[in-house]
């Protein structure tokens, strides 16, 4: 009898520690890096680009995910405060009412959630979260359970208020309309003479800016194709400066530089009765990319990298409405479009023209905004290697600053021959003009 009670208390002890050993491990919090972040918005990005969503459309991809992963990280924090009551008609989220929750694990919930209901391939996302979430459920189910309760009623929250942005009132409007009798117009381009896309971005809500003409450029040269007007002389600018690359070669400078900054996901390949469309990323998600850069070389942990994103992908979403609201106001010619028709019909741009009109430039804006709003975060002088376009087949390039990498983005469309001096010059000054507003308008630091 003694040795069964002995024998069965050294079994109850065994036991017990086996339970405790688990119950231990099983209280480990989820931790949830920076990387987690940086790996959600490539998934993002890639689907995008197998989606081939627009340049404006693939910043409100990125800006509400984002925000909605914000406003759950900031509302607890010492260092960021919500963005509630500063962008328009945003109200406060819900609080977190569990103890169990986990705000890095809800903010990512959040995220894809988002991410899935603004992307075409919703199954990819599907199935990006699954793996994610098999891993969470076996460091922590508890955790991990409360965490996506409450990640997906905030998703549901900031899902209500993006729905009243006016973007599925814009998906029923009427599509642009060419006006032949006006030679100044913009008209569709080769080779696939696609519609002007998005004329109504303009009435997409604006999150800071007081209205999408708030940072309304000077309008560009007037129109003349007369030898001696500043806009002939524009367009006589591209011309040579294409002419003078092309002689040098596919190995100059300036062919690496609009090549680089390229970002038209609508590039269509001819070949014999078939075309098709080459995917590539937007001018929004290589700045996005830069974002990553620089904040994986400052070493941000989830919170700082959240921030940062947030914060430039605003900027760059206000960017689109601003530079689409003066795109279809002065409804601009595209310089390929004249120099075929007047100067040189064999001429081909570098680069091939994105179909929307001409004036301003928006890289030049979307470049200028962004550039500014990182300047403010990281500083001047930020020296980084930008990797961006590599999985495209692109090279490396090394800039000395945001300022420097905004130059040359603007700069790479006259280089690509699908925009005037002005576009360039006033696109970036735009641009520059509305981080800095967006700086000053929202604070989301303590």
């Amino acid at each position: 009898m003694f040795k069964y009670i002995k024998l069965n208390n050294v079994f109850i002890a065994i036991f017990g520690c086996i339970v405790l050993q688990g119950c231990t491990s099983k209280k480990d919090p989820i931790i949830v890096t920076s990387n987690d972040f940086y790996s959600t918005i490539d998934m993002v990005t890639q689907i995008m680009v197998h989606d081939i969503f627009s340049p404006p459309v693939a910043s409100r991809i990125y800006v509400y995910p984002n925000i909605a992963a914000f406003e759950i990280l900031s509302q607890n924090s010492t260092a960021y405060k919500p963005l509630a009551g500063q962008l328009k008609d945003l109200k406060a989220i819900p609080k977190a009412d569990d103890e169990a929750v986990n705000l890095n694990v809800s903010a990512l919930v959040a995220h894809m959630e988002l991410s899935k209901e603004l992307v075409f391939s919703e199954d990819k996302v599907i199935q990006f979260r699954d793996s994610i979430y098999d891993l969470w459920i076996d460091q922590n189910k508890v955790e991990f359970k409360a965490s996506e309760t409450y990640g997906l009623k905030v998703a549901n929250h900031i899902k209500e208020w993006m729905n009243k942005d006016n973007y599925s009132q814009t998906r029923t409007m009427p599509k642009y309309t060419i006006e032949t009798e006006d030679p100044s117009r913009w008209q569709p381009t080769p080779p696939a003479y696609m519609d002007g896309i998005e004329p109504h971005w303009k009435k997409i809500r604006n999150m800071v800016l007081d209205s999408a003409s708030q940072f309304k450029p000077i309008p560009p040269p007037k129109f003349s194709m007369k030898k001696d007007s500043d806009f002939y002389k524009e367009l006589i600018e591209v011309y040579t400066v294409n002419q003078d690359i092309t002689k040098r070669g596919d190995d100059s400078e300036e062919i690496e530089i609009a090549q680089f900054w390229d970002c038209n996901p609508y590039v269509s390949v001819t070949r014999g009765h078939l075309m098709f469309a080459t995917k590539k990323i937007t001018p929004g998600a290589h700045w996005i990319g830069i974002t990553k850069i620089a904040c994986k070389k400052n070493d941000f942990n989830f919170e700082e990298a959240v921030y940062t994103y947030t914060k430039t992908s605003i900027g760059i979403f206000e960017a689109f409405i601003s530079c689409w609201d003066e795109k279809y106001r002065s409804n601009l010619i595209r310089p390929e479009t004249l120099i075929n028709q007047f100067i040189d019909e064999k001429w081909m741009p570098i680069l091939q023209t994105p179909p929307f009109p001409e004036y301003t430039s928006g890289h030049s804006v979307v470049s200028g905004s962004a550039s500014t709003i990182l300047t403010s975060i990281f500083g001047d002088n930020f020296i980084f290697i930008d990797d961006t376009e590599t999985a495209y087949g692109l090279p490396l390039r090394i800039f000395t600053s945001f300022n420097n990498a905004a130059d040359e983005a603007a700069i790479s469309r006259l280089y690509g021959g699908i925009h005037y001096r002005a576009a360039i010059d006033e696109g970036l000054k735009q641009g520059r003009k509305l981080g800095a507003f967006v700086i000053e308008k929202i604070n989301m630091k303590h």
